[in-house]
């Protein structure tokens, strides 16, 4: 059967999210200095070892994100003395200075021609673990669904969020293919549901996951040509 839908991971897929990620932690280190001084004296580390402390007493958490980071901070600040209501306040602006800097994306080259190429022959969608919104991105146009970890409680490699692609567009796994950067949560999740997988792969490694990609490009350019051939 010919390809009829494409899914696309987000980050470090469509952007490259180390400076991103950079970014946002450095705009909500930032908002904490200048708000809350009494956690940003203590060393980044302290925030890791709650979310660590938070992660294991709900480990659902792993799969949303944004609440997940709200709980940490909430905690935090409330264990250097700031009050509940203060540190539920504070923990929410934090976030959102965070937030509104991890959307400052700046895309691949190729990242916008080659979606309004593909989008005038195939459907769309976005399965992500992140919680980056095409729709702040100005992507939204170019998807007819986008699926997050944090909305569905489970992310990939689980098989679920391929599977609910595949019913949001109303086709069998055989015509939908997934293109991403992880081995396990992109490729081998996509194939596990009996979708094909393209490995977007611009460093050039070696592959170490199990089996193996359905193909693999270096360049989102690439993958019009990828997909011509199965047709």
């Amino acid at each position: 059967m010919s390809i009829q839908l494409i899914t696309f991971d987000l980050d470090d897929t469509l952007w490259d999210n180390l400076p991103v990620i950079t970014g946002a932690e450095a705009a909500m280190r930032s908002w904490l200095a200048e708000h809350a001084p009494l956690l940003a004296a203590l060393p980044v580390e302290h925030l890791w070892g709650i979310r660590s402390q938070v992660l294991a007493a709900e480990p659902a958490l792993r799969y949303r994100l944004s609440e997940l980071r709200k709980r940490t901070l909430f905690q935090a600040l409330e264990g250097v003395g700031y009050s509940a209501e203060q540190s539920k306040h504070m923990a929410e602006q934090a976030f959102h200075a965070m937030l509104d800097a991890r959307h400052r994306i700046t895309f691949f080259d190729d990242t916008v021609p080659t979606l309004e190429h593909l989008t005038e022959r195939y459907t769309l969608g976005v399965i992500t673990n992140g919680n980056a919104d095409v729709r702040r991105l100005g992507l939204a146009d170019y998807f007819r669904f986008a699926l997050c970890a944090e909305d569905l409680g489970i992310g990939k490699p689980d098989p679920l969020p391929f599977v609910t692609a595949l019913q949001h567009a109303g086709v069998e796994a055989s015509a939908g293919v997934h293109v991403g950067d992880h081995p396990a949560d992109d490729i081998r999740g996509a194939q596990n549901a009996g979708m094909r997988a393209i490995w977007f792969n611009p460093q050039g490694k070696s592959w170490e996951g199990e089996g193996k990609p359905d193909a693999e490009i270096r360049a989102l350019a690439e993958l019009p040509g990828v997909l011509q051939t199965w047709a």
